[in-house]
């Protein structure tokens, strides 16, 4: 078995709709049937008895060595933790190759889990030894480290809920919500609402307390100190018993309360210095330590927090009884568990001295021994939620500290004996505020209801119905993919939005492009809906990006798909018909939202029958009203875009508006008949987004053939009375369009220049000049910049076999270079004739024949 080519699949691809692990698998002759390798699946299972009962994939009789090591790889996930369900194995067109699809739920643990699933298949087949449970604990490990922890993660389940997209932007905490302009980002509790002066201050106790002193809520008085000295010196003039705390700091780190002598203070300074460099100490009030949660301006939540403790039973010592509690499963090292083990330090130890006691002591059946003062989870406190309880004024008292020291999501810190009845009554008092509140002693309490407090601060980041998504248009097809694409974002454009663009020519936000190349994968759509100036997204949707990595978003509001052909990469990557590349192409309209819309080409077979798939609507567009797909939609009072006669028609039921040729200069006055494709599906996509018929006309009578608004898709040059024709055309349907598009244009000799693409296939690269040699008189052919795998003069010779028998060629050239090429075919044109270059540099190629024509 030979695992190979391994991809990470982060959105909805050929699969499904979950991030998934793709392998290619060889398989020997033996190993395509377990049934050949005898005691394999009985050593496999003695090595994991957790590992799912095998059942063949659909179509496949036999349970293959690669349908094993899904199995494993999937299961080895769900036993340590991960929420994952999907898996699959299909075997390829090459004998014995099998893909092998596994989800994950976080990237770094899928592939770990792989590759253990291989060793553990090796081991089963070799009898070798397979520790189960030592790999079973790294994967938790490595799961519980990088997943999102409980603060973060309640935040982004809430808003997944309501269908807010997410993005992780780091490996920690990092996260953005929401898309392009409506983005929001958080970080934990924090969001990007507040500023961070606010955060600042919040970490200044000192400041803090004067500012909340000025605001009329209680705060207990001290000052900042220089050393253990300086501590014990403000400690009596504040009174004992005192806190003594980090002047700036979070999640109680080096906080120990009710300090009762000098020994006790010294202590704690040095336990704060393990923080911060700045000390303060302040006075203790006694009474209960209660958290409470603000967002916005409201109390969502509140918890009384008591601090880490354990009850003697009269038998055991105090550091049994501390490893008893550790053992409870919702106690962790970090914050990825509820609880927070307890631990022994100096300040432990120094807890227990001032209750005469020592880690071994024995304390009498029913007795509470503290192991701290300060009632943090973080430091292995528990937490009784009191939501309920809590009196009005104190809650006033909170929303006001949280609103003077300006943070949206705020901890406020209380201690008082009770929550029931305001502070002032109490000698209660707020004693800290926290700009980035840990939340799971909120979300599951050691005791009481757990409470929704992830959904507030969406609530808080979002209208209720505000779903964070900017529209989003993916565009797919074999060919006019990129000239629907810029049309579809001009009409946009011209409602007033900001566009985010992705295509083979780059990427572009609000007209400006940020990257140049073939950008029409994933990784460049992400990177638009992340950026803030984005409005709205059109995104070219290519095949290899799918293949290699999925979608870059989750799902679209509507998709094209202009058409389905050959010559479209076909035999790479195991998409070797038509049918297989429609199957792929159709993961756009998979993921269309169910209140979504996909336009599809009703004169393409293939490309209308992924109808059937979309969980939206559709509308379909063809030139020919009377085509049947369309026809039969139309009857059912369905969305269909149409040519009749001059014009080009939206309908559906008795509404219908007509849009005349003459206002679509793209189209030519209607002769360019895959740009009356192309105008269709912009039609159909604008009316889905309901842009309003002013604008998509509009739109249409602005936007022309030209250099600057579609580079490479049919733009047109007078060069000396002649006529140039510029296509980035590279398939033997492009070549079909082009030949019906030129034939329809008057021109006395005819003339086309042709390199080809080295990674198509032999028959695809002949069929472009056999298509081209009935209708051209001459052919240029010229070798491009990048062969593309092939061996020099490779791609030239197939283009000269594929015009063996051409009809209308009379004349043959082969040139070195496309600009040679272009200038020698230049050269020969004479008034009314007409020149069709295929070019590759596309950019550098335009400017080339620009500057020719400036030449005259």
């Amino acid at each position: 078995m030979d695992v190979s080519r391994i991809r990470v699949l982060r959105g909805p691809n050929l699969w499904t709709r979950h991030t998934a692990i793709e392998a290619v698998v060889t398989c020997s002759d033996i190993e395509r049937s377990i049934d050949q390798l005898p005691g394999f699946e009985t050593r496999l299972r003695v090595r994991f008895p957790e590992i799912g009962e095998f059942a063949p994939p659909q179509n496949q009789e036999r349970i293959s060595l690669a349908h094993a090591l899904e199995c494993a790889a999937l299961g080895l996930q769900e036993q340590a933790g991960c929420p994952v369900t999907f898996s699959r194995t299909t075997p390829t067109v090459v004998e014995g190759d099998y893909q092998v699809v596994v989800e994950y739920s976080e990237e770094a643990v899928g592939k770990l889990a792989f590759e253990m699933a291989e060793a553990l298949c090796r081991a089963a087949l070799e009898d070798t030894p397979f520790d189960i449970a030592a790999a079973l604990k790294q994967l938790k490990e490595l799961d519980e480290d990088i997943r999102l922890g409980p603060s973060t993660g309640s935040i982004v389940n809430a808003a997944v809920a309501r269908g807010i997209p997410f993005r992780r932007l780091t490996t920690g905490s990092l996260v953005q919500l929401g898309w392009g302009s409506k983005q929001r980002r958080i970080q934990a509790a924090e969001v990007d609402l507040t500023s961070a002066i606010s955060e600042s201050i919040g970490q200044d106790k000192e400041l803090t307390k004067r500012l909340l002193h000025a605001a009329g809520v209680p705060v207990p008085m001290g000052r900042p100190v220089k050393d253990a000295d300086d501590a014990w010196a403000a400690a009596q003039e504040i009174g004992l018993p005192v806190v003594v705390k980090p002047r700036d700091g979070n999640q109680g780190k080096g906080v120990t309360v009710n300090v009762t002598s000098r020994e006790q203070v010294e202590i704690a300074f040095k336990a704060a210095r393990e923080f911060r460099e700045n000390i303060m100490v302040e006075r203790y009030l006694p009474g209960h330590d209660f958290r409470l949660l603000v967002v916005g301006d409201r109390l969502v939540a509140a918890a009384r927090r008591d601090p880490p403790h354990v009850i003697g039973d009269g038998k055991r010592t105090v550091r049994e009884l501390v490893e008893q509690v550790n053992s409870d499963p919702r106690r962790g090292d970090g914050h990825a568990t509820s609880l927070t083990k307890i631990r022994f330090d100096d300040i432990a130890l120094a807890r227990l001295a001032s209750q005469n006691m020592t880690a071994e002591s024995v304390p009498e059946k029913g007795r509470r021994v503290n192991l701290r003062n300060n009632a943090n989870l973080s430091t292995g406190g528990t937490a009784t939620d009191v939501t309920d309880d809590v009196h009005p004024e104190v809650a006033a008292r909170a929303i006001a500290a949280a609103k003077m020291i300006g943070l949206h999501v705020c901890g406020v810190d209380v201690v008082c004996n009770s929550v029931i009845k305001p502070l002032e009554e109490q000698s209660g008092g707020v004693v800290e505020v926290n700009a980035a509140p840990g939340l799971r002693m909120h979300l599951s309490p050691s005791y009481g209801k757990g409470r929704a407090v992830g959904d507030a601060i969406v609530d808080e980041l979002y209208g209720r119905d505000d779903n964070g998504r900017i529209p989003v248009v993916a565009v797919t097809g074999t060919n006019g993919k990129t000239t629907t694409v810029r049309l579809i974002a001009h009409l946009l454009a011209q409602k007033g939005l900001r566009i985010g663009m992705t295509n083979t020519d780059g990427v572009y936000v609000n007209g400006r492009q940020i990257d140049s190349g073939d950008c029409s994968g994933p990784r460049s759509a992400r990177n638009v809906l992340a950026h803030p100036d984005v409005d709205a997204a059109v995104f070219e949707t290519a095949r290899g990006g799918m293949l290699r990595e999925g979608l870059g978003f989750d799902r679209c509001d509507v998709a094209v798909v202009t058409n389905i052909g050959m010559g479209d990469h076909l035999g790479l990557n195991y998409i070797t018909t038509v049918e297989d590349l429609a199957v792929l192409k159709r993961v756009i309209v998979n993921n269309v939202s169910p209140t979504g819309m996909a336009v599809l080409n009703a004169a393409d077979p293939i490309t209308a029958a992924m109808a059937a798939n979309c969980p939206g609507d559709v509308t379909f567009f063809a030139p020919d009203v009377h085509h049947p797909t369309l026809a039969a939609h139309k009857a059912r009072g369905q969305r269909v875009v149409f040519v009749d006669g001059d014009a080009i028609v939206a309908a559906q039921g008795r509404t219908r508006h007509r849009i005349p040729f003459a206002s679509v200069p793209l189209t030519r006055n209607g002769a360019i008949g895959f740009q009356v494709d192309n105008v269709m599906a912009a039609v159909a996509a604008g009316w889905a987004l309901d842009l309003g018929w002013d604008v998509i006309e509009a739109g249409l009578q602005s936007f022309v053939s030209d250099r600057d608004n579609v580079p490479g898709r049919f733009n047109v040059f007078d060069y000396r009375g002649a006529t140039i024709i510029a296509d980035y055309g590279h398939n033997p349907d492009a070549m079909t369009a082009l030949v019906q598009a030129v034939q329809a244009m008057p021109a006395q000799r005819r003339s086309v220049v042709i390199s080809g693409a080295g990674d198509r296939r032999d028959e695809d690269i002949r069929m472009q000049t056999q298509i081209l040699g009935e209708a051209f008189d001459t052919v240029v052919l010229y070798q491009d910049a990048c062969q593309r795998g092939r061996k020099d003069g490779e791609v030239i010779g197939l283009l000269r076999e594929g015009l063996a028998g051409a009809t209308r060629t009379k004349h043959v050239d082969e040139i070195n270079g496309e600009f040679v090429a272009i200038d020698t075919a230049l050269g020969r044109l004479q008034p009314g004739d007409l020149c069709l270059v295929l070019v590759d540099q596309v950019e550098e190629a335009l400017q080339h024949i620009q500057q020719r024509v400036a030449e005259g």
